[in-house]
């Protein structure tokens, strides 16, 4: 018993780990623990299946992946000396395969065989490794499934069911002694294609224009197809076995006869370093850090104007979900961005919780309350929340304008934008940025290289929207942080390595100093504009905006005052005089004559005629005034009358009617039913409250290590309960259970057993059927026995539980150590 012997499954090598290594197993593989596993044995069934296999294999990088492709054409069980010979090749290749390719390969392969072993993807001891089976029936050869390798079958299992005669005119032509035994044949030739000496001579002797066909096969596919009579090369290769029929038209290149032409290697281009991210370019850090706090803040401002957009009430949602194409243009417009652009700002604000749906039966987009929390935090704060929000999302705005799997148009903000990778690839691009020196920004092409060798298989998967999925996130994720601000020309900035190794704290207060004081004044000049040399304080900012419409944009904002944005101004409840003294306290310079004399008049006409609800009404105390209206031919479609000398009745609603009347030139006002002026106020539609989007996990998440204790006791204590061995029964005892089965036991039976257990300490094995009717065998300690419940210490979950003795479907004693063995 002091000697170890090898397992001889994956359940008995996993049996063998420690806790340690155990955890480490479902650290990596979540999928695992859903739900946690009775025992070791249902962890190496479950490791096993073809959907857990799939998932670990797509979070391999390019070496690992290697590793387990050339385990998957070796010889299984195959020892360590031939998978490194797969991957090195065995050094005749005329000095092809560098020595210092091959010194990478036997330095990086032990860590690439401990991270397969650790995800139970490959197990055994060096001398007999083994790739688990449904690994390798996703990694193996076939007609419809190439192997990655571009290996073929091997010559064993092309010929199998060729006719004795075809393989003794092989091996005749081969000049192999004859047999009439097929497997001593197929051992033959197997022989020849791996001696590199003869099969060098056989090869001599072929035709050139036999060896440019198996030039064109040796890499990959193996298959090629052939014609009923085929030209002499390939007549010749077929005749000496080097090329085997798969089917009447097809033939394939065996996998001894392809190692020979590649000089032993499975891969072409072994990959065992990652590639290194170049540096594009060398920039100061503190000019990248401006140049991010300056797009920051410019993100900011592009993210309150949208707010501000929408503050009255934003688009309709489509019936489908989303922003309609015109909704998004018209954004686009107003931002004076593009459209892939405004896109990526919607779904930032949604994202981080600012915009969504009223909920109303005409359902709109708006502000959440959130937003107007948001907007009074500090602006350093406003953009940590940002980014921290732009980390987590799943949603991936570069999608918009794309179309989904059935053709159907994706759309900002509609429900297929969510792809569970994008926040795995935004904080892997940013990592790698952050391994480059401060101020440095990285070539893209190398960055999206060494992204590919970290996960080849989900790198180059085929999606919907095309190939490469991955590479094409962090193209987005590449832009989307330079306008976020988290990159400045091209680097990282430094409040945001801080923000991802620091805390959202840190990250504020190294951005605080960099992002501009918030103005308290204007400038007001003589033609009709103010101009704000910096951002202003937000009461200010909110005020101007609804007095004055935004000429210009960039380091200064140019404001104009038009007879409109007055009459917005005061339709707002403002008045002439606060209008005047608004302006004479924020302004640095003197309020400008002509500003003055217009706000004055807009406001003596503003208000002279009233609107209201008949279907709708003009009135007016000047007669003239409504003469007027009514002689302009631009009033027909409202189809005016008149009421009497001061009112007109229209057939158009109140709201059309005091449009079309502005739109004339006119400064109507929208009257009460009991004749009060209607006050519009800014601002005032917001959604109920709404709870960001829920980012769509890629996977299980990874448990934490109170989690991961917990699940490895279980299992071992499931284990134990599985494996413990059990007394032999005595004869006309009914406790016997045939192996894997609860055991039986009368209810007499069962309360006997476990109150002597009880009364001596002892552990015993029970059935158990819990209130689901799920059946579960477990080793427990009787403590007390009373009341028709058994309370006991219970191995299997590692806890004190108290049983229904009726639920017990039998006891059985624990054998003491050294029975039941052989």
């Amino acid at each position: 018993m002091g000697t170890t012997t090898p397992p001889r499954t994956l359940a008995e090598a996993l049996r063998a780990r420690g806790d340690e290594s155990l955890a480490g197993l479902l650290r990596a593989r979540p999928d695992l623990l859903n739900p946690v596993p009775n025992d070791i044995t249902q962890l190496a069934t479950r490791a096993g299946t073809r959907a857990s296999v799939v998932r670990a294999l797509e979070h391999l990088d390019r070496f690992a992946l290697q590793t387990a492709e050339a385990l998957a054409v070796a010889p299984d069980p195959a020892p360590y000396d031939t998978l490194l010979s797969l991957l090195t090749g065995d050094g005749l290749d005329d000095g092809e395969q560098r020595d210092d390719v091959g010194a990478a390969i036997t330095a990086a392969l032990p860590g690439a065989l401990a991270t397969l072993r650790e995800q139970a993807l490959v197990w055994g001891e060096d001398d007999r490794l083994r790739l688990v089976r449904t690994a390798r029936e996703l990694l193996a050869p076939s007609p419809q499934h190439p192997s990655p390798t571009g290996l073929g079958p091997t010559v064993a299992e092309a010929t199998a069911g060729m006719s004795p005669g075809r393989l003794q005119e092989i091996l005749a032509a081969t000049g192999l002694p004859a047999t009439h035994d097929p497997v001593s044949a197929v051992a033959a030739l197997s022989a020849l294609f791996t001696d590199r000496t003869r099969m060098a001579e056989l090869l001599d002797t072929a035709p050139v224009e036999a060896l440019s066909v198996l030039d064109r096969l040796v890499w990959g596919p193996p298959y090629g197809e052939v014609t009923p009579n085929p030209t002499p090369p390939v007549k010749w290769l077929r005749d000496r076995g080097l090329l085997l029929p798969v089917s009447t038209r097809t033939v394939v290149l065996p996998r001894e006869a392809a190692l020979h032409l590649r000089a032993g290697r499975a891969h072409r281009v072994p990959e065992p370093v990652p590639p290194v991210v170049a540096a594009a370019a060398e920039r100061d850090p503190q000019a990248v850090d401006r140049a991010a706090a300056g797009q920051a803040f410019m993100a900011l401002s592009t993210v309150e104007e949208l707010l501000k957009l929408w503050d009255g009430g934003g688009p309709t949602i489509l019936r489908a979900g989303g922003l309609s194409v015109r909704e998004l243009k018209r954004a686009a417009t107003a931002l004076d961005v593009t459209e892939p652009v405004a896109a990526f700002w919607i779904e930032l604000a949604y994202g981080a919780g600012l915009l969504a749906s009223d909920g109303e039966t005409d359902e709109r987009y708006a502000p959440t309350p959130a937003s107007d929390e948001w907007l009074d935090l500090s602006a350093e704060d406003r953009w940590t929340h940002l980014a921290t929000a732009w980390l987590a999302a799943t949603r991936t705005p570069g999608l918009v304008g794309g179309q989904d799997a059935k053709g159907r148009a994706l759309s900002a903000l509609g429900p297929e934008l969510d792809r569970s990778a994008a926040p795995d690839v935004r904080r892997r691009v940013l990592a790698l940025f952050a391994e480059l020196p401060p101020g440095a920004a990285p070539e893209a092409e190398t960055l999206l290289r060494r992204l590919r060798w970290e996960r080849p298989l989900r790198g180059s998967a085929p999606t919907a929207e095309g190939s490469d999925l991955r590479s094409r996130l962090a193209l987005w994720a590449l832009n989307e942080a330079e306008l976020l601000g988290i990159t400045g020309r091209g680097a990282l900035a430094a409040h945001t390595r801080a923000l991802l190794d620091e805390g959202e704290d840190t990250a504020a207060a190294l951005l605080s100093p960099l992002l501009p004081e918030p103005l308290d004044h204007v400038l007001l000049q003589a033609d009709l504009t103010a101009v704000a040399p910096g951002p202003l304080e937000r009461p200010l900012a909110d005020m101007l905006s609804v007095l004055a419409d935004v000429e210009s944009k960039g380091g200064a904002t140019v404001y104009r005052f038009t007879p409109g944005s007055v009459r917005r101004a005061l339709d707002a409840g403002q008045a002439a005089s606060d209008l005047h003294a608004f302006l004479a306290a924020h302004s640095r310079t003197p309020v400008p004559q002509p500003l003055s004399y217009l706000i004055d008049d807009v406001a003596r006409r503003h208000g002279h005629l009233r609107i209201g609800a008949a279907s709708a009404y003009v009135r007016c105390d000047d007669e003239a005034v409504l003469n007027e209206i009514l002689a302009d031919r631009r009033s027909t479609g409202l189809r005016l009358r008149r009421l009497a000398p001061t009112v007109l009745a229209a057939q158009a609603d109140p709201g059309s009617l005091l449009e079309a009347l502005r739109d004339m030139g006119y400064a109507p006002a929208a009257e009460s039913a009991e004749g009060d002026v209607l006050i519009t106020r800014a601002g005032a539609r917001r959604t109920p409250p709404r709870t960001p989007p829920v980012p769509v996990p890629e996977g299980p998440p990874t448990p934490d290590d109170t989690l991961l204790g917990a699940a490895v006791r279980a299992i071992r204590a499931g284990d134990t309960a599985a494996t413990v061995a059990r007394k032999e029964p005595q004869e006309g005892a009914t406790g016997s259970a045939p192996s894997g089965t609860l055991p039986r036991t009368t209810p007499a039976e069962t309360l006997a057993t476990v109150q002597a257990a009880a009364m001596t300490g002892s552990t015993v094995w029970i059935g158990y059927v819990n209130a689901d009717g799920a059946a579960s065998q477990r080793v427990i300690a009787p403590v007390r026995v009373e009341g028709g419940f058994v309370t006991a210490y219970d191995h299997t979950a590692d806890e004190v539980r108290t049983y229904p003795l009726h639920r017990i479907t039998g006891v059985a004693e624990l054998a003491e150590e050294g029975e039941g063995e052989g």
